[in-house]
């Protein structure tokens, strides 16, 4: 019941033990865990709802402590799994209708056809209603952070709030993580890359390049060695981009094996499945050290959902970075939206999590002038983020590196305090979390043996005016 917990953090284990209340129900649903706080899991107190978004019950209150062990009524380890791995949607994570497989099919064929002016309006009635979706929160859905900083904060305040160390999440004490990430959808953008190139190096911000290895356009060795000669990383963009990847587990897996022939060809260790489209089940079919197709919140894609999570996780083998922020084409002929005003509002969702910034921005897209002075827009708050805020600007791949180096250090016992040990560990960082009046509060130890306060996350113990202490 904590294993998610320990691994998030990456802490040495709470004095506390966390146990069922009860039998569970055998089906999940979702609930209230404190103000502002939903889970979906089986629980000791009957099914939850099934909608996300009306008169759910707080399961709070229901939490129980004696001589340090903590009784809850659902297992948060099932309650994140099944928001990491969208378990929460009652629908199949790929339309198996024969109709809708007909209508996608007839859209991909014609699709390289089709200019943007008519693309954005099938696509805006395909996602007609999205502003409704209840779950996940839009613009960024954080509940999984939340949910796991709710049961940390839990733990504090059953020990008296005594401080609980743990190895911060990112390398020197960097308050977040950003990634830039370029999707080569068309020939076009394959010629727009020195263009984005050169805006990058203008800003000194890396970027990996995301390319489509069959039938879209021809990838030689002269364009690979050009992004690696600039410090950018290669990675693999699904297939053919025809829309069918994930039509099939047995077609997939066949087409897998292609996609593990280019990523060794081309010597990437990445993968993001064209359009977003995914089935984290089937990730075990493919030979990447990393993945970034799914994500934060998908009510702008054409399979919504999405893993609920500001923070890389492990599907398998694979490291995931979700995807953070809008896409460009999404936010241009979706929204119709020429501004920088939703990237800085999930920049700043992010950033209050301390989690990962993760943007797509097309080649294909920047054309004309005005998608240009946005993008450099956006470069530009990533290098103030990095210069005035501490943020980790990073390749994915060094993400992934980072992400699995700290999933196996461990904090040690040494001379009345804490080290960290563990490959990577003269860059990790330890920090505290404690609770200040019912709400949880992180402290870094900076290199230099002083204590660093950092922003509250949003989660708090109390309920109301009711503390958990007394319960």
């Amino acid at each position: 019941m904590q294993d998610a917990l320990l691994q998030y953090f990456r802490c040495a284990g709470p004095s506390t033990a966390f146990r069922l209340a009860g039998p569970l129900s055998p089906d999940a649903g979702f609930f209230n865990f404190g103000q502002g706080v939903v889970g979906y899991a089986r629980t000791s107190k009957g099914a939850g709802s099934s909608n996300p978004g009306k008169n759910l019950c707080d399961l709070l209150p229901e939490v129980r402590v004696q001589a340090r062990e903590i009784s809850l009524p659902f297992d948060p380890d099932e309650a994140v799994g099944n928001f990491r791995f969208e378990r929460y949607l009652h629908v199949s994570p790929e339309p198996r209708g024969s109709l809708r497989r007909a209508v996608r099919s007839a859209y991909y064929m014609a699709r390289p056809a089709l200019p943007v002016f008519v693309r954005k309006h099938l696509q805006k009635a395909h996602l007609n209603g999205w502003r409704k979706l209840a779950f996940p929160a839009w613009p960024v859905d954080s509940t999984v952070d939340a949910l796991l900083e709710k049961q940390l904060a839990l733990a504090l305040a059953a020990v008296g709030g005594e401080g609980i160390p743990f190895i911060w999440f990112w390398p020197e004490g960097a308050s977040a993580c950003a990634v830039m990430t370029h999707d080569v959808e068309t020939q076009s953008g394959l010629d727009l890359t020195p263009l984005v190139l050169d805006l990058n190096a203008g800003f000194g911000i890396p970027a990996s390049f995301q390319l489509v290895p069959e039938e879209r356009y021809k990838v030689t060795d002269a364009y690979l060695a050009s992004l690696r000669e600039r410090g950018q990383e290669v990675n693999i963009q699904g297939l053919n981009h025809d829309g069918h990847l994930f039509h099939d587990k047995e077609s997939f897996r066949e087409k897998a094996a292609r996609i593990n022939h280019y990523a060794r060809e081309y010597g990437a260790a990445g993968f993001r499945s064209p359009v977003l489209y995914r089935n984290q089940d089937w990730f075990e079919f493919l030979d990447f050290q990393y993945d970034s197709s799914v994500p934060n919140v998908g009510h702008l894609d054409p399979q919504r959902g999405g893993c609920c999570t500001v923070m890389p996780y492990f599907v398998g083998n694979m490291v995931e970075l979700p995807v953070t922020m809008t896409q460009d084409y999404s936010l241009f002929h979706i929204l119709n939206d020429y501004s920088l005003d939703l990237w800085t509002q999930q920049i700043e969702r992010v950033m209050e999590k301390h989690g990962l910034i993760n943007a797509i921005v097309h080649p294909d897209y920047l054309c004309g002038t005005r998608e240009q002075e946005l993008y450099r827009g956006l470069l530009h708050i990533f290098a103030r983020l990095r210069d005035e805020q501490k943020v980790w600007i990073a390749l994915p791949g060094e993400v992934n590196s980072w992400w699995r180096q700290r999933s196996q250090m461990k904090l040690v016992r040494r001379d009345g305090g804490w080290i960290i040990d563990g490959q990577g560990s003269e860059r990790a960082r330890l920090a505290f979390a404690t609770l200040d009046q019912g709400r949880l509060v992180y402290s870094l130890i900076r290199a230099d043996g002083d204590v660093a306060p950092l922003a509250m996350p949003s989660t708090q113990v109390a309920t109301g005016e009711r503390d958990f202490r007394g319960y």
